[in-house]
């Protein structure tokens, strides 16, 4: 039997926090991840897992005691091989990995959680709450594992916002979008069309067959993977029962009818919301991201409450059908966290399409009147102003759904934002119930939930059946890649070279001009580049790991995920370099622009020595 020292795990910034209740005695015999002690801090309570399994041979705290990270909490006689590294409390941020989501502020979880004893509809091993694209990767990837799963969604179809009210339908229209814009300039080409018409009601109708195929297939899978669907909105009645209000028709109506289900371990997969802000008036020419996407009509004066991508993708359809733009925005450009380099190209580009652009600059008033909403705004310098609009979207960003499922009820920590804080396996401060997606903290993004998930259901899958290699999943990404899908696309990953700089870390930069790009020349659209950044402190001997990279132009998001996973796998310049792209495509600008560091780019003229 080997001895075992159980100390206390990385937990954040929380110092010198008071042991409030111990909840195992010498003599027990634990379980990896069993509660070992409790924790209190101005900021959360928390328990604390054991990092292994065996028999507590000597307590090393007491009631009272001030612990950090690395205190000794007690002593074990177990298996040393059966060891396994502690998870961070969920109640804490979880040390992350170079650009992992940032992990929200903590609050106390107040009042105990709740007990139900009642009768029960559904019984299930694993219970997913929200069917979007994290929900429902989780419950599929749980059934494909052979457990019994059930989800619970409120609306009609599966999808959530993503399939239903965001990225599909948005893209069903952007490309639509593309194309117009595109053939508008084959005119200097030698190929003249004649002006388009629109009928909004056949393109809100290709929208909506966009999205009855995707929504139809996801149902087509659940139903071949005997995965239960409840419809309604579900609220914790304690830590292992769920009431579902069933809801109807196409919206949320409820019709007054209620299931409990029973399970044995949960993901929270329940998403997030527009944020509304509390000065404008309701009427229907103010709307949100989903209200845009209604597409009822086509404003001749549009206004774009926030600089971020949400909003500037809807602002490029709508210009493209025939609306004059306005943006607002409060910081000092727009698309926030892309490499400013990429946004002057994107900024250049679109510059016909916005009468105004107006950075660090608030909106503080909205009134609606006969002539459309008048909103009124004050530039950071005290300057004001004022215009009148026929649609105003919203796009300040999303809120996450935490607070609106009765998470207490389960003694799920959720913070004042109404975010659930989880450790690298995505479980929450209540060891059976795990968290993905949108509400556990930023980027709130598909691709990021979608991995998310299947860490949580591997986990759990590992724990029910049994299989230590699933059991020890973690969510360990370095980069999480994001675009922007207007024309052209902005698409970036790991560091910018502001971030870089902040940092203080020195890279080397490579970056290829599509002017020197055949396809791109070809394609008359050589705007764009496509920019890598190196590691060159002087440890990395000149030409160190790739560390971030960006592209803008065409196509930018199909190409982004290979410097992602070029960052994942540490490459260099030469190992992109000499990887041979295939030639004549934009993608082998990535090859060139590695190229370009390295020292060896025969497409360009040479560098001045």
């Amino acid at each position: 039997m080997a001895i075992i020292e159980v100390k206390v795990p990385d937990i954040g910034d929380f110092k010198d926090v008071g042991i409030i209740e111990i909840l195992v005695k010498a003599g027990d015999t634990v379980k990896v991840e069993q509660s070992l002690i409790t924790v209190e801090s101005d900021k959360a309570s928390m328990e604390i897992p054991s990092s292994a399994a065996g028999v507590v041979k000597e307590l090393k705290v007491a009631l009272g005691d001030k612990v950090n990270q690395g205190s000794l909490i007690l002593v074990l006689e177990g298996e040393g091989a059966g060891a396994a590294p502690a998870a961070a409390p969920a109640a804490t941020p979880a040390a992350a990995p170079v650009a992992a989501p940032a992990a929200a502020p903590v609050v106390a979880v107040a009042g105990p959680a709740g007990s139900y004893s009642g009768p029960v509809d559904v019984e299930c091993e694993v219970l997913v709450l929200g069917a979007g694209p994290g929900g429902y990767s989780a419950a599929f990837r749980a059934a494909d594992l052979g457990l019994k799963t059930v989800i619970v969604e409120r609306y009609a179809t599966l999808g959530g916002v993503c399939l239903n009210v965001g990225c599909i339908p948005s893209k069903a229209l952007l490309h639509v979008a593309a194309v117009m814009d595109e053939v508008s300039h084959l005119g200097d080409l030698g190929v003249e069309f004649g002006a388009p018409t629109i009928s909004i009601d056949k393109l809100r109708g290709h929208k909506e067959k966009v999205i009855g195929k995707l929504t139809g297939g996801l149902a087509a899978m659940a139903k071949m993977r005997k995965v239960t669907t409840v419809r309604g909105l579900g609220t914790f009645l304690d830590p292992y029962h769920l009431q579902v209000q069933e809801t109807s028709g196409t919206g949320q109506d409820q019709t007054g009818t209620t299931k409990v289900v029973k399970f044995q371990r949960c993901i929270i997969a329940a998403g997030s919301q527009a944020v509304r802000l509390p000065f404008f008036p309701k009427d229907e020419r103010i709307v949100d991201s989903t209200g845009a996407l209604a597409l009822k009509a086509v404003p001749k004066k549009m206004l774009i409450v926030g600089g971020g991508i949400i909003g500037l993708e809807m602002g490029t359809v709508y210009s493209t059908l025939g609306a004059r733009l306005d943006v607002v925005e409060m910081m000092d450009g727009l698309m926030q966290g892309a490499d400013r380099d990429l946004v002057k190209v994107w900024q250049k580009m679109n510059a016909p399409r916005f009468d105004n652009i107006m950075l660090k600059t608030k909106t503080v008033g909205a009134e609606a009147t006969p002539e459309g909403i008048k909103v009124q705004f004050e530039g950071l310098d005290g300057t004001k102003s004022e215009g009148v609009y026929d649609l105003v979207l919203q796009a300040v960003g999303r809120t996450p759904n935490g607070g609106k499922i009765g998470a207490d009820k389960a003694g799920v920590a959720v913070t004042d934002r109404g975010f659930i804080p989880v450790d690298v396996q995505m479980r929450t401060n209540v060891p059976h119930i795990f968290a993905i997606g949108d509400l556990v903290g930023q980027p709130m993004l598909a691709h990021k939930a979608v991995h998310e998930a299947h860490v949580a259901a591997e986990v759990i899958a590992g724990e029910l059946k049994g299989n230590a290699e699933l059991a020890k999943a973690q969510f360990d990404a370095r980069v999480i890649p994001s675009v922007a899908y207007t024309d052209p696309e902005v698409a970036w990953v790991g560091l910018t070279e502001d971030q870089a700089k902040a940092q203080g870390i020195k890279v080397k930069k490579g970056l290829f001009p599509w002017t020197a790009s055949g396809r791109a020349i070809a394609n008359g659209r050589d705007e764009g580049f496509t920019k890598l950044l190196f590691d060159d402190s002087p440890e990395a001997h000149g030409h160190g790991k790739i560390l971030g990279g960006g592209i803008v132009g065409t196509h930018a998001g199909d190409m982004i995920g290979e410097i992602a996973l070029a960052i994942e796998m540490g490459a260099d310049a030469v190992d992109i370099g000499k990887t041979i792209h295939p030639h004549p495509t934009l993608g082998e600008s990535i090859g060139m622009a590695a190229e370009v560091a390295h020292g060896s780019c025969t497409d360009l003229p040479p560098s001045k020595k």
